[in-house]
């Protein structure tokens, strides 16, 4: 179950790349069509993270913290997606981003990097 949570979150790591670049070249339609690929893989994240929280229940904070990411990766896309200046929701996601991945790869199961 660790392998599809993380090939989930890796692939939606690149479609929301993809999204911001579709966005940022002004490709709506393409971004649309990317968004809601990027939307099914959150649900994709939610429901592995939550089979893993059932394993382990010591990953409150970084089911948490997850959820705040995909919060912050929504936040980018609708910023970008207005023409507004983003640079907080950036500073926001990569902010969580960081922590999640050091608790992920810190706790108990999956890898050991730290």
């Amino acid at each position: 179950m660790v392998h599809a949570h993380i090939t989930a979150w890796f692939l939606a790591l690149v479609f929301f790349f993809i999204a911001v670049g579709l966005q940022k070249s002004g490709k709506e339609k393409g971004a649309k069509i990317v968004k809601m690929i990027l939307r099914l893989f959150y649900v994709l994240i939610i429901l592995t993270g939550g089979m893993l929280l059932t394993m382990w229940s010591m990953h409150l904070l970084k089911a948490a913290v997850g959820i705040w990411v995909i919060g912050g990766m929504e936040m980018v896309l609708a910023k970008v997606g207005k023409g507004k200046k983003a640079t907080g929701a950036w500073v926001q996601l990569v902010i969580a981003l960081i922590v999640v991945l050091y608790l992920g790869f810190s706790l108990p199961i999956g890898f050991d990097f730290f």
